[in-house]
């Protein structure tokens, strides 16, 4: 399994990013894939998550509103576009997998909101 997350960088508040992530090494269409995130002294939390088929979704209270996950099974990829960015949304971004009781995880992507 390998997941690879792109998209971050610095944004003022109130802009938008889109995050991505590429999947490879398993049946990327048959399993719920979600985003975390990971603040500067603060635990890995989930932000947004998403069925295999891409019709069910959960989001973190935080993000309700303002962050939108989606994914594309022909191209082995799963989106993140986060709009009203704030400076608390600051934080490592990860791609998951959860299969057979194990997680899977990318590098990350840093999304940084400041002025």
């Amino acid at each position: 399994v390998t997941l690879v997350e792109s998209g971050g960088g610095l944004v003022e508040p109130g802009g938008a990013l889109r995050l991505s992530c590429r999947a490879s090494g398993f049946t990327f269409s048959s399993y719920g894939m979600s985003w975390y995130r990971q603040a500067p002294g603060k635990e890995r939390e989930l932000v947004a998550g998403l069925s295999s088929a891409g019709d069910s979704t959960n989001y973190a209270d935080s993000v309700k509103g303002r962050f939108t996950i989606s994914r594309d099974n022909a191209k082995n990829r799963v989106y993140l576009q986060m709009n009203s960015l704030k400076p608390e949304d600051t934080a490592v971004y990860f791609c998951n997998l959860r299969r057979w009781g194990l997680d899977y995880w990318g590098k990350g992507t840093l999304v940084t909101v400041s002025s």
